[in-house]
């Protein structure tokens, strides 16, 4: 009996005692208790339906709801208030914001401008979100635009992302007849575009993030490859830049695709025991092995419902960052700079500065500077919305400035000769040779890294089209467990057939940032500018040649 009455007092509290204020649904809570902050609302991925009519929402958030109606006619409010156990009352909302090739994190839901972040704090979080593993094929990018054209197209297509950005983060300001303050731009999207805009917004979306889901995949293989031949190659006292096109000194560097066109898939001949480098090279090898073995790992990881372990490891995303930062510096200080200027005529070791393929840059920086999908997000956090432009502006000039720094020292350091400037490779690290110590560093950061992201963007993968398609982002183990398949199956594939992620990063970059970074955030100004009939001819053809722009970067990519 005392055990029944100590529950009831958990649950049921005298109004006579305590100052009661009615809460949503006719629920009475304690003024002490911070849950009536907390109202039960139908979360966007429990509608499984859209009409003009209705709202069909899932079975999940009924029977949640039914519950709270439940607990709110326990007891009469005359007499006493309801307070509703935890379990019952939603948790606030969380979300997970994500670059495709950099940072994907948790993020504490808030209202706008009550966020707490402040300025310094909301433009780092930019630049850590954006910054990833597309740093490593900003070397190469700028080697295949030539070195002023590379340096001018990061430049470029560093405003050209920004101002497409400031406009997805005041596209919600452009309708003012409806409450957009919960609204992301795959909402405005759909209001302006109505079914197709969404449905075309997540398959961008989706690109987006299963292209970055390979790339990974593919430096994933890579970098366990090469740790795995540090290792033996340390063992057995190997040196394996005899194998290649090196220079020959305290610091080599190698040149792996010398005179084959497309990066090293292989362990490199050595002169050791036969028997057992045969054995190590059948059994450990860049494309026919080491991906498989990667499965097991991140196959099961995929399956968990909740990312938020993986999310706490986020602060690696940043050491590899910072470290790489390093490892550039010292490598250019120590091998110095090798540049000739050569406008339009190659030479034997130099590139000219003018090349035709630097659409392959542009593709490579469209995901590079790519963040439109969650920008709204991240700014409503912070404390001075009035400084949202000004903090974007800044957070994008930085992640400009860490390209042009990678970019520029690895192109310039590059020994040539006796290098040519054409062996810098798609992954700048893969020039240098698996036993570089500091280069091991570096790959040991990155794939840890890289498997603790990979979870969270596969997780974003399934709540985008598990939970429009399905309602619920876990319908079961058996549809979690195909989609991961699926998307294993890809990557796999990919490492073992085109192990190219200068390539991948590009055709995917050019792909979903047509619709997210070039046509919609025009389109959606054009049309609200018409609406509001202040429409001029020179921003309608300014904003036209933007759209132009990115159809001609999707198309380039196909014939370079």
């Amino acid at each position: 009996m005392a055990d029944l009455d100590s529950d009831s007092r958990q649950l049921l509290a005298p109004e006579a005692d305590r100052e009661v204020h009615p809460g949503p649904m006719n629920i009475q809570f304690d003024s002490s208790d911070l849950r009536p902050n907390r109202p039960f609302h139908v979360e966007p991925t429990n509608i499984v339906s859209v009409s003009d009519v209705l709202q069909r929402v899932s079975d999940r958030a009924s029977a949640m709801n039914k519950r709270i109606h439940y607990y709110s006619r326990l007891a009469a409010p005359a007499d006493q208030a309801l307070v509703a156990p935890d379990h019952v009352v939603p948790a606030p909302e969380e979300r997970y914001v994500y670059s495709p090739l950099g940072s994907a994190y948790k993020l504490q839901s808030c209202p706008e401008g009550s966020g707490k972040n402040t300025s310094l704090v909301t433009i780092f979080m930019i630049w850590n979100t954006m910054m990833g593993t597309s740093i490593l094929s900003i070397p190469w990018g700028i080697k295949q635009a030539g070195f002023t054209t590379g340096v001018c197209v990061i430049l470029l297509m560093g405003l050209l992302t920004l101002y497409c950005c400031y406009r997805v983060l005041r596209s919600r300001a452009t309708i003012p007849s409806v409450d957009t303050s919960a609204w992301e731009f795959p909402d405005v999207c759909r209001h302006y575009f109505g079914a197709f805009g969404q449905w075309s917004s997540l398959l961008f979306s989706l690109v987006s993030l299963i292209g970055a889901m390979v790339v990974y995949w593919v430096l994933m293989s890579n970098f366990l490859f090469n740790t795995g031949k540090f290792m033996f190659n340390f063992i057995h006292h190997i040196n394996d830049t005899d194998a290649a096109l090196s220079t020959n000194d305290s610091n080599p560097v190698t040149c792996p695709s010398a005179g084959s066109g497309r990066p090293d898939n292989g362990s490199a001949v050595f002169s050791a025991n036969a028997t057992g480098l045969q054995q190590f090279e059948r059994w450990w090898d860049k494309s026919r092995t080491v991906p498989f073995y990667l499965v097991g790992l991140l196959l099961p990881l995929l399956n968990f419902k909740s990312p938020s372990f993986f999310s706490k490891f986020n602060v690696l995303g940043t050491v590899s960052i910072v470290y790489l930062t390093f490892l550039v510096t010292l490598k250019a200080a120590r091998l110095g700079f090798h540049l000739e200027f050569h406008w339009f005529t190659p030479t034997e070791f130099f590139v000219p500065e003018i090349r035709s393929r630097f659409p392959q840059l542009t593709g490579v920086l469209t995901l590079a500077f790519f963040i439109h999908n969650c920008v709204i997000t991240l700014l409503k956090n912070n404390k001075n919305q009035e400084n949202n432009v000004r903090d974007l502006a800044v957070a994008y000039l930085l992640v400009t400035l860490t390209y042009l720094y990678i970019g520029v020292l690895v192109f310039a350091s590059f020994p040539s000769p006796p290098l040519p400037k054409d062996c810098i490779e798609q992954n700048f690290l893969d020039n240098f040779p698996s036993t570089d110590i500091l280069s091991f560093v570096a790959r040991i950061f990155l794939l840890f890294q890289m498997v603790t992201v990979y979870p969270l963007l596969g997780y974003l993968a399934r709540v985008q089209l598990l939970g429009h398609v399905f309602g619920d982002p876990y319908p079961s183990i058996f549809h979690v467990l195909v989609l991961n398949l699926i998307i294993v199956g890809a990557g796999v594939s990919m490492a073992c057939l085109y192990p190219n992620i200068g390539g991948i990063i590009r055709y995917s970059g050019a792909a979903c940032g047509l619709a997210f970074v070039f046509v919609y955030p025009s389109l959606t100004y054009i049309l609200s500018l018409r609406q509001e009939d202040r429409l001029t001819w020179p921003s309608l053809l300014f904003h036209a040649l933007l759209i132009v722009l990115g159809l001609a970067n999707l198309v380039a990519q196909f014939f370079m």
